[in-house]
């Protein structure tokens, strides 16, 4: 069974917990809260030395880091990974355009307007850029959502999980998503997917309740 070392509140941990349900693959779950350097002990730095999550034990003592590495991993051979190669290609163009446009505009701002008290005034310097740049690529998913339901394959793929994990709390952060449609009916096509769960779901309480 994989164990997947997560904190609730953070989008790319999200990624991993969205498509492990949507898989239906068992998994235990730890958390981590990385406001509290829980990422940074001696322990977790052995098995990361990036020191983040989400991070992913595959097999005993092997780990796999970085949530697009890990959405790659768990959905293999599923309905969650395109099987042609032009469009797995493809899927890796828009996760990579999350990690370089999305994850440090939109995930930034998340991550010091919700999470951090006094972030807004500590990233005060910062939040102009993370507008410009945010809404920027959010104009770059309305022109492609514009065209099609789905970013990759004609269908729901890790591609769309990349996008949706901080796409979908950007309202919580400052951006306004009106000037975006195709992004908000997008957004509420994956919200509507079998088995998906939203970021504070714990399976654990799920379980528990059973």
């Amino acid at each position: 069974m994989f164990t997947l070392y997560s904190m609730q509140r953070s989008g790319n941990s999200y990624k991993a917990r969205l498509a492990l349900a949507q898989l239906r693959v068992p998994y235990r779950l730890i958390e981590i809260d990385i406001l509290k350097g829980e990422s940074h002990t001696p322990e977790f730095l052995a098995k990361n030395p990036n020191g983040q999550v989400p991070l992913l034990e595959v097999a005993p003592g092997r780990y796999l880091a970085e949530s697009n590495a890990i959405l790659w991993y768990v959905a293999g051979s599923s309905a969650l990974m395109p099987e042609d190669r032009v469009n797995r290609a493809e899927a890796l163009q828009w996760m990579f355009f999350e990690q370089h446009s999305i994850e440090p505009n939109l995930g930034a701002a998340y991550f010091w307007l919700t999470l951090v008290k006094g972030g807004r005034e500590l990233q005060r310097h910062a939040f102009e850029d993370w507008m410009e740049e945010g809404h920027r690529a959010l104009g770059v998913m309305e022109k492609r959502l514009a065209l099609k339901d789905f970013f990759v394959a004609e269908r729901y793929t890790i591609a769309d999980i990349a996008l949706y994990a901080y796409t979908h709390v950007a309202h919580r952060c400052d951006f306004d998503l009106a000037p975006f449609p195709a992004v908000r009916a997008w957004l509420a096509r994956v919200a509507a997917e079998s088995g998906h769960v939203t970021m504070d779901f714990d399976p654990a309480a799920v379980a528990a309740a059973k």
